[in-house]
């Protein structure tokens, strides 16, 4: 990466954080082995330029205003904490915590929690003359659905209209066609 190469590291929820550790601790990244989610207590986290949880970042503003991005939807995914000279492209909200259980998806009132506010689920750095993006969160960047009722969930549910355009986005961005 330092010599001009690019990184994209998505780690997801528990158990992936904890595969994808050690490597993000090489760039200063902490990142907690959990669920992420908002005070209601929901994984699927909206951050928006109204709500002041998106950057203000050229991969945000796009090269048009037909890239411009006003919205990005999570479903769920882990948080991190980003190092210095990092940029949190979207923030969590004021009460997110983060559930971190012994197994993954075996929760109860004994679950350990950490508070995670103003913590990251998607940052981005340069390192040298390379570029990294993070990401605790991968359903964002896929299209799939979800259960029996075959919910669309990623990019083609209704409330994630620009998500393919932000993974788009941040592809330019790494590969240099966006500065």
């Amino acid at each position: 990466v330092t010599g001009g190469g690019a990184l994209f590291v998505i780690a997801d929820h528990m158990p992936f954080p904890g595969a994808a550790r050690d490597l993000l601790a090489a760039f200063g990244c902490t990142i907690s082995n959990g669920f992420a989610q908002d005070a209601s207590a929901s994984s699927r986290i909206i951050f928006s330029r109204e709500n002041g949880l998106l950057a203000d970042h050229v991969i945000i503003r796009g090269r048009s205003p037909a890239e411009k991005i006003d919205a990005v939807r999570s479903f769920t995914g882990s948080a991190f904490r980003i190092p210095s000279g990092a940029t949190s492209l979207l923030t969590l909200p004021p009460g997110s915590k983060s559930l971190e259980p012994a197994i993954a998806w075996k929760f109860d009132e004994k679950t350990p929690t950490t508070d995670v506010c103003g913590w990251s689920q998607g940052a981005v750095m340069t390192v040298g003359r390379g570029r990294i993006a993070i990401f605790g969160e991968a359903a964002m960047f896929s299209a799939q659905v979800s259960g029996e009722k075959k919910t669309p969930m990623g990019m083609n549910a209704p409330e994630a209209k620009q998500n393919a355009q932000f993974l788009l986005n941040l592809i330019h961005w790494l590969s240099g066609d966006l500065r």
